[in-house]
């Protein structure tokens, strides 16, 4: 590190006073030799830009999540499962067809059941095309029957491309009323409450799915249990 303040140094006096092409010239040389007899130095600085872009990234997240808590953490419309009145809210933004999603549903599972103080809230956002946009619909005309995690299950676990009809029918084996089922498939508000989803998303600089929110630190990708845990156990010592 004591070669990159060195450097800098360097940089410093170039900028103060323009070099000779000589100087120049010996100015890179010093730079390509120090690199050549420790190429750890690279390696640092490079290191060392990677984690100040991400103490900004997570900064950015953290104040992102603190301006859009309401709507990211209280409102009545979205799925929770859990302990509705735990300690932390635990919040994932997920598309139905999305692999690494699927690959979060056991985890996310285990997570709930395992910590009976975890509050888990969905946040359905299709982007991965109609068929993502017709399950997402799917899944919130399902929740109006008290039937959106059996769905979510069924579907979730299906290579199938999805149709109205197959759809339907997969509610109703589910329990659920098929004709109810249409009509709020249909419905305007649903397709808004996924649009409010999105904006969502947007608001906090969700780049993929899923992307998971823990008080305020943002998750982006598959994570293992024991991560998101730590988590969790991050919110509570606060």
């Amino acid at each position: 590190m004591a070669g990159i303040l060195a450097l800098a140094g360097l940089a410093g006096t170039a900028h103060a006073a323009a070099l000779s092409p000589d100087q120049r010239a010996e100015v890179v040389q010093i730079v390509r030799q120090a690199l050549k007899d420790d190429p750890s130095i690279l390696r640092d600085a490079l290191a060392a830009m990677s984690s100040e872009d991400s103490a900004r990234k997570d900064e950015a997240a953290a104040s992102a999540i603190a301006a859009q808590q309401t709507a990211l953490v209280s409102s009545p419309a979205d799925q929770v499962v859990g302990n509705p009145e735990g300690s932390v809210t635990v919040v994932e933004f997920y598309d139905p067809r999305c692999p690494y999603c699927r690959q979060m549903l056991p985890i996310m599972a285990a997570l709930v059941k395992a910590d009976p103080q975890v509050r888990l809230v969905f946040k359905d956002i299709p982007i991965l095309g109609p068929a993502s946009v017709l399950e997402s619909r799917a899944l919130l005309a399902a929740q109006r029957q008290g039937g959106y995690m059996r769905l979510q299950d069924a579907i979730m676990h299906s290579s199938a491309t999805p149709t109205p009809a197959s759809l339907r029918a997969e509610a109703e084996r589910l329990g659920m009323n098929g004709a109810q089922f249409d009509r709020d498939l249909a419905d305007p508000a649903i397709q808004a409450r996924l649009e409010e989803n999105l904006r969502l998303a947007a608001a906090l600089h969700v780049e993929g799915t899923p992307a998971i929110v823990v008080g305020k630190r943002m998750l982006p990708g598959a994570v293992e249990l024991a991560e998101l845990q730590d988590a969790v156990g991050a919110v509570r010592a606060r």
